[in-house]
């Protein structure tokens, strides 16, 4: 992949991101959750696809805790994510537990390699620093709204408002010294537009007037979503980026910053969105608790409250049935099988094949798959399950 500059006859200049060389010779893929809560089966169907792709490629899997954002952690979720993967029999190459040669891959462990990087961009002129107040862009906010308009942040007002673009350099200095908190935020190119390849979505144009400069880095010393994660996709040396198709609309910031530091981005694919069982809407946990399915791959308990999610090992599912649900899940084979083994389904994965329109989530097919599983097993493999179940109800002791 490649970033590079194009001539445009109407725009100053054209950011373009490109593959030209798809060759596998070193895959290495991650599945990069936040431990803000219980995983859902989309993130689950993520983590799938990427191992997939990576065990397909002979490449590397890399599990990367995603907890910059400390106000939204959640005790406990972190060892369900990896629970959770290890019953889907999905197995990490490197990562929290396992190591590796770019530990730590715990983003909080990381936070003075983001501080570097942010101030390059600073050095460099492609970010700077914003001693704005809350109170005071809630106050710009405000008044853009009595005039119907929306206020953004960006090269319209960037030169109106507290930052080091409108304060000389010594001045900026003393604010940092004082201790006056700011944060940092990369200037997105003017009159421009970011052109993007993705495997899933093929070609993504968008002007950069219709961008704001992102906050990369905050006022308690820790980086955002959008500086972390492209700082550690480049040190881990990941060469494809398989993630949900809610960070879409968050790639042209991302190959704008890949362009900024001179770096070779890694090719994108942006899975379809799972929907409701009608197909209105994005899946989410009332729905299961409404229909009578589970939305989580393993029992939760809320730390907070208490409450019980429950989960589709707890339910009576087989990981294997689980999985096979899974990936038709905005996948298909080209073929009229249903049934795969994991080794089959890393034999004819392709994310080619992944669709771009949102796949609805169906609990009477996934009740089949499970079916299906259930008639393959022998008597002999029903009875230990059985009397495995059973003792972890108490009901008899097991010699298991």
């Amino acid at each position: 992949m490649e970033t590079s500059f194009v001539n445009s006859p109407s725009l100053s200049c054209r950011y373009v991101s490109l593959r030209k060389n798809s060759g596998m010779n070193t895959v290495r893929v991650r599945f990069a959750p936040s431990p803000t809560g219980p995983l859902h089966i989309g993130g689950v169907r993520t983590a799938l696809y990427n191992y997939l792709f990576a065990r397909k490629h002979k490449g590397t899997m890399i599990l990367r805790i995603e907890d910059t954002d400390q106000s939204r952690y959640v005790s406990g979720a972190e060892e369900y994510i990896m629970e959770s993967l290890e019953w889907c029999g999905i197995h990490i190459d490197e990562g929290v537990r396992e190591g590796g040669p770019h530990a730590p891959y715990r983003q909080s462990e990381r936070k003075e390699i983001y501080q570097q990087y942010a101030l390059e961009l600073i050095e460099k002129g492609q970010a700077y620093y914003a001693f704005d107040t809350p109170e005071e862009l809630e106050n710009l906010r405000k008044q853009a709204e009595s005039g119907h308009k929306p206020f953004v942040y960006n090269f319209e007002t960037r030169l109106s408002l507290n930052n080091s673009l409108t304060r000389s350099i010594t001045e900026t200095e003393n604010l940092i010294k004082s201790g006056q908190p700011y944060v940092i935020r990369f200037k997105i190119p003017e009159h421009s537009e970011v052109v993007m390849q993705d495997i899933v979505r093929g070609t993504v144009v968008v002007k950069t007037e219709t961008l704001d400069d992102k906050v990369l880095f905050k006022s308690d010393g820790l980086p955002t979503y959008h500086l972390a994660n492209i700082v550690d996709d480049h040190l881990m040396q990941i060469s494809h980026v398989i993630r949900g198709e809610e960070w879409l609309p968050s790639l042209p910031l991302h190959v704008l910053l890949y362009d900024a530091f001179a770096w070779q981005p890694p090719v994108f694919a942006h899975l379809p969105l799972l929907l409701k069982p009608d197909g209105n809407g994005k899946l989410s946990k009332r729905d299961g608790d409404r229909l009578g399915f589970p939305v989580f791959p393993l029992r939760w308990v809320d730390p907070t409250s208490n409450d019980v999610s429950s989960g589709y090992r707890e339910s009576g599912y087989f990981p294997d049935a689980f999985i096979n649900m899974l990936a038709f899940l905005g996948w298909n084979p080209g073929t009229e099988q249903e049934l795969f083994t994991l080794e089959e389904l890393i034999e004819v994965f392709a994310l080619e094949r992944v669709n771009k329109s949102g796949a609805k989530f169906d609990p009477d097919k996934t009740r089949w798959f499970n079916h299906q599983y259930l008639q393959k097993k022998s008597p002999e493999e029903l009875s230990a399950l059985f009397t495995e179940e059973l003792a972890n109800k108490g009901k008899i002791r097991s010699y298991y």
